[in-house]
Protein backbone atom coordinates (compact mmCIF):
# COMPACT_ATOMS: atom_id res chain seq x y z
CA UNK A 1 0.00 0.00 0.00
CA UNK A 2 1.39 3.39 -0.94
CA UNK A 3 0.21 6.87 0.56
CA UNK A 4 0.61 9.58 -1.33
CA UNK A 5 -20.19 11.56 21.92
CA UNK A 6 -22.77 12.67 22.48
CA UNK A 7 -25.02 10.09 24.68
CA UNK A 8 -28.14 8.54 24.56
CA UNK A 9 -29.95 12.12 24.14
CA UNK A 10 -28.02 12.14 20.90
CA UNK A 11 -29.02 8.83 19.85
CA UNK A 12 -32.24 9.66 20.16
CA UNK A 13 -32.03 12.80 18.66
CA UNK A 14 -30.63 11.70 15.61
CA UNK A 15 -33.58 9.01 15.05
CA UNK A 16 -35.61 12.54 14.67
CA UNK A 17 -33.15 13.35 11.30
CA UNK A 18 -31.12 16.53 10.62
CA UNK A 19 -34.37 19.08 11.30
CA UNK A 20 -34.52 17.67 14.81
CA UNK A 21 -30.78 17.57 15.41
CA UNK A 22 -30.94 21.18 14.42
CA UNK A 23 -33.66 22.36 16.32
CA UNK A 24 -31.95 20.95 18.86
CA UNK A 25 -28.38 22.48 18.33
CA UNK A 26 -26.67 19.21 18.94
CA UNK A 27 -23.40 18.46 16.81
CA UNK A 28 -25.84 15.86 14.07
CA UNK A 29 -23.59 12.89 13.95
CA UNK A 30 -20.74 12.11 11.43
CA UNK A 31 -18.70 12.27 8.36
CA UNK A 32 -16.67 14.30 6.10
CA UNK A 33 -13.32 15.83 5.06
CA UNK A 34 -12.18 17.01 8.34
CA UNK A 35 -9.31 20.00 8.51
CA UNK A 36 -6.39 18.43 5.66
CA UNK A 37 -3.49 18.31 7.74
CA UNK A 38 -5.49 20.13 11.30
CA UNK A 39 -3.24 16.77 13.19
CA UNK A 40 -6.29 17.57 15.91
CA UNK A 41 -7.65 14.37 17.95
CA UNK A 42 -10.66 12.86 17.13
CA UNK A 43 -12.95 12.92 19.52
CA UNK A 44 -13.36 9.36 21.10
CA UNK A 45 -17.05 8.29 20.58
CA UNK A 46 -15.95 9.23 16.74
CA UNK A 47 -12.93 6.79 16.45
CA UNK A 48 -13.20 3.53 13.97
CA UNK A 49 -12.42 0.39 15.68
CA UNK A 50 -9.57 -0.73 13.47
CA UNK A 51 -9.42 -3.95 14.72
CA UNK A 52 -12.77 -4.82 13.62
CA UNK A 53 -12.74 -2.85 10.29
CA UNK A 54 -9.20 -4.54 9.23
CA UNK A 55 -10.57 -7.77 10.30
CA UNK A 56 -13.71 -7.73 8.34
CA UNK A 57 -11.74 -6.31 4.99
CA UNK A 58 -10.23 -9.71 5.26
CA UNK A 59 -13.56 -11.56 5.12
CA UNK A 60 -14.04 -9.87 1.50
CA UNK A 61 -14.88 -11.46 -1.33
CA UNK A 62 -11.61 -12.85 -3.94
CA UNK A 63 -12.77 -12.79 -7.88
CA UNK A 64 -12.09 -15.96 -9.75
CA UNK A 65 -9.72 -15.70 -12.90
CA UNK A 66 -12.67 -16.13 -15.38
CA UNK A 67 -14.21 -12.60 -14.30
CA UNK A 68 -11.14 -11.27 -14.07
CA UNK A 69 -10.13 -12.11 -18.00
CA UNK A 70 -13.89 -11.08 -19.09
CA UNK A 71 -13.26 -7.58 -18.53
CA UNK A 72 -10.11 -5.56 -19.65
CA UNK A 73 -10.52 -2.82 -16.78
CA UNK A 74 -10.05 -5.47 -14.36
CA UNK A 75 -7.32 -7.42 -16.40
CA UNK A 76 -5.17 -3.98 -16.36
CA UNK A 77 -5.42 -3.79 -12.66
CA UNK A 78 -4.57 -7.75 -11.65
CA UNK A 79 -1.47 -7.03 -14.23
CA UNK A 80 -0.44 -4.19 -12.61
CA UNK A 81 -0.44 -5.55 -9.12
CA UNK A 82 -1.80 -2.76 -7.70
CA UNK A 83 -5.18 -0.57 -7.85
CA UNK A 84 -4.09 2.80 -8.48
CA UNK A 85 -7.42 4.88 -6.31
CA UNK A 86 -8.24 8.38 -6.38
CA UNK A 87 -9.22 9.56 -3.12
CA UNK A 88 -9.08 11.57 -0.13
CA UNK A 89 -7.68 11.11 4.10
CA UNK A 90 -9.28 13.98 5.73
CA UNK A 91 -12.94 12.38 5.60
CA UNK A 92 -13.69 11.40 9.02
CA UNK A 93 -16.47 8.95 7.97
CA UNK A 94 -15.21 8.15 4.51
CA UNK A 95 -11.45 8.07 4.50
CA UNK A 96 -9.03 8.90 7.15
CA UNK A 97 -5.72 8.65 7.67
CA UNK A 98 -4.24 7.15 10.50
CA UNK A 99 -1.32 8.88 11.44
CA UNK A 100 -0.16 6.06 13.87
CA UNK A 101 -0.35 3.24 11.88
CA UNK A 102 -0.55 4.82 8.63
CA UNK A 103 -3.44 3.22 7.61
CA UNK A 104 -6.73 5.06 5.60
CA UNK A 105 -9.68 3.43 7.17
CA UNK A 106 -13.78 4.47 6.66
CA UNK A 107 -16.65 3.56 4.58
CA UNK A 108 -15.18 4.61 1.26
CA UNK A 109 -11.62 3.27 1.67
CA UNK A 110 -13.26 0.14 2.78
CA UNK A 111 -14.99 -0.21 -0.17
CA UNK A 112 -11.77 0.19 -2.27
CA UNK A 113 -9.50 -2.09 -0.05
CA UNK A 114 -12.11 -4.80 -1.10
CA UNK A 115 -12.19 -3.76 -4.27
CA UNK A 116 -8.28 -4.28 -4.24
CA UNK A 117 -8.95 -7.47 -2.45
CA UNK A 118 -11.29 -8.79 -5.08
CA UNK A 119 -9.54 -8.31 -8.05
CA UNK A 120 -5.67 -8.59 -6.18
CA UNK A 121 -6.62 -10.99 -3.68
CA UNK A 122 -4.78 -8.38 -0.83
CA UNK A 123 -6.85 -5.17 0.57
CA UNK A 124 -3.68 -3.13 0.44
CA UNK A 125 -2.32 -3.75 -3.10
CA UNK A 126 -3.29 -0.36 -3.41
CA UNK A 127 -2.03 3.02 -4.17
CA UNK A 128 -4.08 6.00 -3.22
CA UNK A 129 -3.72 9.90 -4.92
CA UNK A 130 -5.08 12.34 -3.53
CA UNK A 131 -7.47 13.89 -5.33
CA UNK A 132 -10.10 17.28 -4.85
CA UNK A 133 -13.59 18.44 -6.05
CA UNK A 134 -11.51 19.83 -9.20
CA UNK A 135 -9.51 16.97 -9.84
CA UNK A 136 -11.38 14.16 -9.79
CA UNK A 137 -12.65 13.92 -13.43
CA UNK A 138 -8.78 14.94 -14.64
CA UNK A 139 -6.81 11.67 -12.56
CA UNK A 140 -9.23 9.62 -14.62
CA UNK A 141 -8.76 11.06 -18.20
CA UNK A 142 -5.05 11.15 -17.91
CA UNK A 143 -4.57 7.66 -16.63
CA UNK A 144 -3.51 8.45 -13.45
CA UNK A 145 -5.96 6.48 -11.64
CA UNK A 146 -8.13 3.66 -12.44
CA UNK A 147 -11.25 4.48 -9.95
CA UNK A 148 -11.69 7.47 -7.86
CA UNK A 149 -13.56 6.68 -4.60
CA UNK A 150 -14.26 10.41 -3.13
CA UNK A 151 -17.82 11.02 -1.98
CA UNK A 152 -17.87 11.54 -6.02
CA UNK A 153 -21.58 12.99 -6.77
CA UNK A 154 -22.56 10.94 -10.08
CA UNK A 155 -24.26 13.87 -12.51
CA UNK A 156 -25.28 14.06 -15.45
CA UNK A 157 -21.82 16.58 -16.75
CA UNK A 158 -19.41 14.12 -15.12
CA UNK A 159 -21.01 11.44 -17.32
CA UNK A 160 -20.10 12.98 -20.61
CA UNK A 161 -16.42 12.44 -19.16
CA UNK A 162 -16.40 9.35 -17.29
CA UNK A 163 -17.81 6.72 -16.40
CA UNK A 164 -19.76 5.96 -12.58
CA UNK A 165 -20.59 2.50 -11.12
CA UNK A 166 -22.59 2.23 -8.76
CA UNK A 167 -24.15 4.38 -7.09
CA UNK A 168 -23.50 2.89 -3.59
CA UNK A 169 -24.45 5.54 -1.25
CA UNK A 170 -27.27 9.00 -1.33
CA UNK A 171 -27.36 12.22 0.45
CA UNK A 172 -29.04 16.02 0.01
CA UNK A 173 -27.60 19.26 0.66
CA UNK A 174 -27.15 21.02 4.41
CA UNK A 175 -26.71 24.22 5.79
CA UNK A 176 -23.66 24.58 7.62
CA UNK A 177 -23.39 27.76 10.41
CA UNK A 178 -21.25 28.70 13.70
CA UNK A 179 -22.99 27.73 16.50
CA UNK A 180 -24.00 30.71 17.97
CA UNK A 181 -25.48 32.04 14.12
CA UNK A 182 -29.45 32.62 15.43
CA UNK A 183 -30.16 34.55 12.16
CA UNK A 184 -29.72 31.79 9.62
CA UNK A 185 -32.49 28.87 10.16
CA UNK A 186 -33.91 28.04 6.92
CA UNK A 187 -32.97 28.12 3.33
CA UNK A 188 -34.60 31.23 2.87
CA UNK A 189 -32.50 32.87 5.19
CA UNK A 190 -29.81 32.61 3.05
CA UNK A 191 -30.88 35.36 0.91
CA UNK A 192 -28.62 38.15 0.38
CA UNK A 193 -25.88 36.47 2.62
CA UNK A 194 -22.19 35.15 1.71
CA UNK A 195 -22.31 31.59 0.74
CA UNK A 196 -19.51 29.06 0.76
CA UNK A 197 -19.60 26.28 -1.31
CA UNK A 198 -16.89 24.09 -2.55
CA UNK A 199 -15.77 24.45 -6.20
CA UNK A 200 -16.12 21.43 -8.77
CA UNK A 201 -18.61 19.78 -6.03
CA UNK A 202 -22.66 20.31 -6.92
CA UNK A 203 -23.18 23.10 -4.36
CA UNK A 204 -22.79 25.64 -6.33
CA UNK A 205 -25.31 24.73 -8.68
CA UNK A 206 -27.82 23.65 -6.02
CA UNK A 207 -27.74 26.69 -4.55
CA UNK A 208 -28.36 28.71 -7.69
CA UNK A 209 -31.26 27.17 -7.93
CA UNK A 210 -32.77 26.54 -4.39
CA UNK A 211 -31.53 29.74 -2.65
CA UNK A 212 -30.91 32.26 -5.87
CA UNK A 213 -30.70 35.38 -3.81
CA UNK A 214 -27.75 34.25 -1.83
CA UNK A 215 -23.98 35.75 -2.47
CA UNK A 216 -22.37 32.14 -3.62
CA UNK A 217 -18.32 32.11 -2.84
CA UNK A 218 -16.48 29.36 -3.97
CA UNK A 219 -13.89 27.76 -2.27
CA UNK A 220 -11.22 25.21 -3.72
CA UNK A 221 -11.67 22.43 -0.37
CA UNK A 222 -13.79 21.80 2.59
CA UNK A 223 -11.02 23.19 4.68
CA UNK A 224 -10.67 26.73 3.38
CA UNK A 225 -14.70 26.85 3.26
CA UNK A 226 -15.07 25.99 7.00
CA UNK A 227 -12.13 28.99 7.88
CA UNK A 228 -13.98 31.53 6.15
CA UNK A 229 -16.98 30.53 7.86
CA UNK A 230 -14.70 30.59 11.26
CA UNK A 231 -13.33 33.87 10.52
CA UNK A 232 -16.97 35.76 9.01
CA UNK A 233 -15.98 35.50 5.62
CA UNK A 234 -19.49 33.94 4.83
CA UNK A 235 -22.17 34.06 6.72
CA UNK A 236 -22.99 29.90 5.82
CA UNK A 237 -21.60 26.80 4.31
CA UNK A 238 -23.52 24.50 1.69
CA UNK A 239 -22.20 20.80 1.07
CA UNK A 240 -23.93 17.61 1.45
CA UNK A 241 -24.95 16.25 4.60
CA UNK A 242 -22.70 13.51 5.00
CA UNK A 243 -19.74 16.36 5.05
CA UNK A 244 -21.18 18.38 7.26
CA UNK A 245 -21.78 16.05 9.26
CA UNK A 246 -18.17 14.70 9.94
CA UNK A 247 -17.51 18.66 10.78
CA UNK A 248 -19.46 18.63 13.42
CA UNK A 249 -18.48 15.67 15.36
CA UNK A 250 -14.71 16.27 14.80
CA UNK A 251 -15.80 19.85 15.85
CA UNK A 252 -18.15 19.30 19.00
CA UNK A 253 -20.05 22.52 19.60
CA UNK A 254 -18.33 24.92 17.10
CA UNK A 255 -20.98 24.69 14.18
CA UNK A 256 -24.87 23.73 13.99
CA UNK A 257 -27.13 22.58 10.82
CA UNK A 258 -29.84 25.92 9.83
CA UNK A 259 -32.94 23.84 8.96
CA UNK A 260 -33.53 20.62 7.10
CA UNK A 261 -31.69 18.78 4.29
CA UNK A 262 -32.87 20.63 0.56
CA UNK A 263 -31.87 19.72 -3.19
CA UNK A 264 -31.92 16.73 -5.52
CA UNK A 265 -30.94 13.18 -3.73
CA UNK A 266 -26.85 13.32 -4.24
CA UNK A 267 -26.16 9.29 -5.46
CA UNK A 268 -22.48 8.98 -4.95
CA UNK A 269 -20.70 6.35 -7.42
CA UNK A 270 -17.24 4.99 -8.47
CA UNK A 271 -15.15 7.40 -10.97
CA UNK A 272 -13.94 5.27 -13.65
CA UNK A 273 -12.36 6.12 -17.43
CA UNK A 274 -15.02 6.88 -19.90
CA UNK A 275 -16.66 3.75 -21.59
CA UNK A 276 -15.20 1.17 -19.48
CA UNK A 277 -15.69 -1.65 -19.17
CA UNK A 278 -15.14 -1.53 -15.45
CA UNK A 279 -18.96 -0.26 -14.69
CA UNK A 280 -20.15 -3.78 -15.04
CA UNK A 281 -17.16 -5.66 -13.54
CA UNK A 282 -17.30 -2.58 -10.69
CA UNK A 283 -21.19 -2.99 -10.37
CA UNK A 284 -21.54 -7.32 -10.25
CA UNK A 285 -18.67 -6.97 -7.35
CA UNK A 286 -20.99 -3.95 -5.35
CA UNK A 287 -23.88 -6.33 -5.80
CA UNK A 288 -22.15 -8.83 -4.33
CA UNK A 289 -20.93 -7.14 -1.26
CA UNK A 290 -24.41 -5.69 -1.03
CA UNK A 291 -26.08 -9.01 -0.81
CA UNK A 292 -23.35 -10.81 1.16
CA UNK A 293 -24.04 -8.10 3.78
CA UNK A 294 -20.28 -6.94 3.52
CA UNK A 295 -21.75 -3.25 2.98
CA UNK A 296 -23.75 -3.47 5.67
CA UNK A 297 -21.41 -4.26 8.07
CA UNK A 298 -18.88 -1.85 6.30
CA UNK A 299 -21.70 1.06 6.99
CA UNK A 300 -22.48 0.11 10.60
CA UNK A 301 -19.02 0.05 11.60
CA UNK A 302 -17.67 3.12 9.77
CA UNK A 303 -21.01 5.29 10.43
CA UNK A 304 -23.55 3.77 12.36
CA UNK A 305 -21.57 3.07 15.42
CA UNK A 306 -19.76 6.04 15.54
CA UNK A 307 -22.73 8.31 14.68
CA UNK A 308 -25.03 6.52 17.35
CA UNK A 309 -27.55 5.25 14.42
CA UNK A 310 -28.09 1.48 14.84
CA UNK A 311 -30.37 1.00 11.72
CA UNK A 312 -28.41 0.29 8.44
CA UNK A 313 -30.22 2.30 5.64
CA UNK A 314 -30.56 -0.49 1.78
CA UNK A 315 -28.46 0.52 -0.33
CA UNK A 316 -29.27 2.29 -3.42
CA UNK A 317 -30.10 0.06 -6.48
CA UNK A 318 -27.29 -0.10 -8.75
CA UNK A 319 -27.21 1.42 -12.00
CA UNK A 320 -30.18 3.93 -11.04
Amino acid sequence: MTIANLNLTRRQALGLGVAALSAFGLAACDDAPAPEGSGGETPEEAQLDAEAYDALLATGPVAADDEIAASAWATKVRDAGTLRVGGVQTSLLFSLLNEKDGATRGFDAGLFQLLARYILGDENAYELTQVTSNTRESVLQNDSVDAVFATYSINDDRKKVISFAGPYYTTQQSILVMADNSDINSLEDLAGRNVAAQSGSTGPSILEEYAPEALIQEFATDEEARSALEQGRVDAYVIDTAMQMGNMTRNPGRYRLAGEEFGPVDAYGIGLPLDSDGVDFVNAWLQRIEDEGLWAELWQLCIGDRAGVETVPNPPAIGA
